[in-house]
């Protein structure tokens, strides 16, 4: 009997693939929602277990493992036999009425180190706070309604189900985590930035001087030669590859080996370039999310920056606790930062490097206003006169005006007219030499990067900043300490 007692409790609280008896807490929406699923998916893609003690429900989303690539699965050390379990907890009386759903995501044999679920659990859309409404709105905004609505006819009523688009999420956004970051859950777009970096530093007149380091690429056909080598420098050739990366970046989607298949199939070279790249960049660089962000800097594409190597960044802290520091804009043409990513400031006073002149002695370069630097960041090839504060302000309410005009503005870079600024923190010993509001700091060792703005389609951020007024100066600070690194 006692066995008997046992059964009928698991068949009335466990619901797989045969319907449940509605009860009065049981929402009659759950039923129709994963039935939804069932029609859209299969039968043993939903199943869910009411927990009505407690006003709870588990609803267990399987997802077939295989939608990942045998390299990736294994990477993630998915069990590939098994199904990827999403399971929502709702309110088993409220459902769609209540609070947004808790999200665990893991395999039967890995409950406690799935690390592929404990990434996706990180991602914003997937975060359980709000209603069910805003739980929905941050699931389309990655996946858009108007692309992905999953209509049944159940009862004779269409309903829009809430699982079959959290499944069709899943299976959409899991083969590719490792292109988002884990802080603001947006692409890693600094992918494209260093490919556009690239090809300004490419495209300019003074590439042989200032495009350092050159790739060294292997021949994908014969790897005992190099495609790409310093000692034998094919620009042309090497655009040619960078414009099908670039192509590719901007319209592909999907995981890496799908973008690799077509980046293989328009040019052999184009992906072992891209390799190149992120590769040989040696900076840190983390993209701010919206709530860390200087709301001052008037541009969403905000990265902190760390350019310096540990050996110098130690020299850095160790004459901070000394002398004290401060902060100031560093503005650089755009073909200039291939190599500043790389190798850091440097002072180009007195050598080939310099573009602009060193009137006020050798040193790097720096001001605590903004617009200064920004009319660096603007100077080009045979532009030597610097732009007035007057016309960039001219400039920042024109442009910005029409921006504001232009609906839908995409959320990652993809424009080649990208101008940078780097946001740096310099030690305030005697060496720092302040000529009204331009600074020269003739020890590189005191100058270390913070952060870069970037903007594009010529574009021109807050003309106004200064960072020695106290309001800016903390809301530096406050972003800086807010644990980044």
């Amino acid at each position: 009997e006692s066995q008997t007692n046992e059964d009928s409790d698991t068949e009335e609280n466990v619901c797989g693939i045969h319907s449940c008896t509605t009860d009065l807490h049981h929402h009659p929406q759950l039923d129709i929602d994963t039935e939804a699923v069932r029609t859209l998916f299969s039968d043993s893609a939903v199943s869910f277990r009411k927990y009505a003690s407690i006003d709870g429900v588990d609803v267990d989303l399987n997802i077939n493992s295989n939608i990942l690539d045998e390299d990736v699965a294994r990477a993630w050390r998915i069990n590939p036999s098994e199904p990827i379990i999403v399971r929502l907890h709702f309110s088993l009386s409220q459902y769609l009425n209540g609070p947004a759903p808790s999200v665990e995501v893991f395999q039967p044999s890995n409950t406690d180190h799935f690390s592929l679920g404990k990434q996706l659990q990180k991602h914003s859309r997937f975060r359980p706070s709000g209603t069910i409404k805003k739980f929905r709105a941050r699931l389309s905004i990655w996946l858009p309604l108007s692309k992905y609505t999953f209509e049944v006819v159940v009862s004779n009523l269409s309903i829009f189900s809430l699982h079959a688009q959290i499944m069709r999420y899943a299976e959409q956004r899991i083969p590719t985590l490792n292109e988002y970051c884990v802080v603001c859950d947006e692409r890693h777009v600094f992918q494209n930035v260093f490919s556009l970096l690239c090809l300004a530093a490419l495209l300019s007149s003074r590439k042989s001087l200032i495009f350092e380091p050159f790739p060294s690429v292997v021949d994908p056909y014969n790897p005992k030669t190099l495609a790409f080598s310093p000692k034998r420098k094919r620009y042309d050739r090497l655009q040619k590859a960078l414009d099908s990366v670039l192509l590719i970046r901007k319209m592909a989607q999907g995981p890496y080996s799908e973008i690799k298949k077509q980046m293989d199939k328009i040019d052999p070279l184009a992906y072992p370039l891209l390799q190149w790249i992120l590769a040989s960049n040696r900076s840190h660089i983390v993209k701010l999310p919206l709530n860390r962000q200087l709301k001052f800097m008037h541009t969403p594409h905000q990265f902190l920056l760390i350019s310096s190597t540990p050996s110098k960044e130690a020299c850095f802290q160790t004459a901070k606790k000394l002398y004290g520091s401060t902060f100031a804009f560093h503005g650089s043409h755009i073909e200039n930062w291939h190599s500043i990513l790389r190798n850091g400031l440097i002072n180009a006073s007195y050598t080939k490097l310099q573009l602009h002149g060193a009137a006020y002695g050798k040193g790097i370069y720096l001001s605590p206003i903004s617009s200064i630097s920004f009319g660096y960041s603007e100077m080009g090839k045979g532009e030597h006169k610097m732009p007035t504060k007057d016309e960039l302000i001219k400039k920042h309410n024109r442009i910005n005006k029409i921006k504001q005009d232009l609906p839908g503005q995409p959320r990652f870079l993809e424009s080649r007219n990208l101008n940078c600024i780097a946001l740096c923190e310099v030690i305030t010993s005697k060496d720092l030499q302040k000529h009204g509001n331009i600074w020269v700091c003739p020890v590189p060792d005191h100058v270390c990067t913070r952060f870069l703005f970037v903007y594009e389609n010529g574009q021109v951020g807050n003309v106004h900043i200064n960072t020695q007024e106290a309001v800016i100066h903390r809301e530096i600070l406050q972003v800086i300490a807010s644990k980044l690194y």
